[in-house]
């Protein structure tokens, strides 16, 4: 087989070395705008493996295309997004490690859904679909960066903080309880100190409660503690200072 035999059965193939490089480049450039975003945040899943994810989902959906072309001219007829599809499927393994569970928490989760939507950028990217590649990029950087600010000033309309005050006759008891009430009612604890008073101890701590029935998860959480047998006195202010 000559020199001249291969390139014509190996490598020039539609889409060609150029439209090829083409399109690995706009992968790559997809894949660095929003993994740069996520390495700038500090997230587990940074720059390189952004990228990684992006051209390896571009080299996929190239060779789909490629073996369309090659074998559809021996008769078969291939799928060329059969390959693709699975790397839509597989990926979320990969973005599965970067989830973490702290405490009642779960961090990780956007992360995972960027390396996921890289995937699919690079995917459009590697079938030549230049605008969904580039307006999907803007749009998943967008997100990213801009609308975390605008959730949380959005989720501050319905939400509440409180300070309280909780005088216990057993910490370790009071601790649990606080902690077990606080997950049963999906509120937030921070900043949660405990001090010795006379026979007892002083606990004070702030609640953040948001969402839909926040009030209601308030008054709930102030009432179970509140009856709690080795409560011996419980108060709460609001960040302004008033007690309610």
């Amino acid at each position: 087989m000559t020199l001249a035999d291969i390139w014509n059965q190996y490598i020039n193939l539609a889409p060609g070395v150029g439209e090829t490089l083409l399109r690995l480049l706009c992968a790559m450039i997809v894949g660095t705008l929003i993994g740069l975003e996520r390495e700038y945040t500090h997230r587990p899943a940074g720059l390189r493996t952004h990228i990684l994810v992006a051209l390896g989902a571009c080299v996929v959906s190239l060779t789909g295309e490629m073996l369309y072309y090659h074998y559809s001219q021996l008769g078969a007829t291939p799928d060329p997004a059969r390959l693709s599809a699975q790397v839509i499927t597989g990926v979320g393994f990969l973005g599965a490690g970067t989830i973490m569970k702290e405490g009642a928490s779960v961090k990780g989760l956007t992360t995972a859904a960027s390396v996921w939507a890289v995937a699919c950028l690079g995917i459009a990217a590697g079938f030549g679909y230049y605008a969904v590649a580039v307006l999907g990029m803007v749009l998943i950087f967008v997100t990213l960066r801009f609308l975390e600010g605008f959730q949380r000033r959005l989720l501050q309309i319905g939400s509440s903080e409180v300070y309280y005050f909780l005088e216990t006759s057993d910490l370790p008891v009071s601790l649990n309880r606080i902690n077990e009430v606080a997950q049963e009612e999906h509120i937030n604890v921070f900043d949660l100190t405990a001090e010795k008073i006379g026979a007892g101890h002083r606990i004070t701590f702030r609640g953040w409660f948001s969402g839909r029935h926040y009030k209601h998860h308030h008054k709930s959480f102030f009432n179970t503690l509140a009856a709690a047998p080795e409560t011996i006195r419980l108060r709460r202010d609001t960040k302004a200072g008033t007690t309610v």
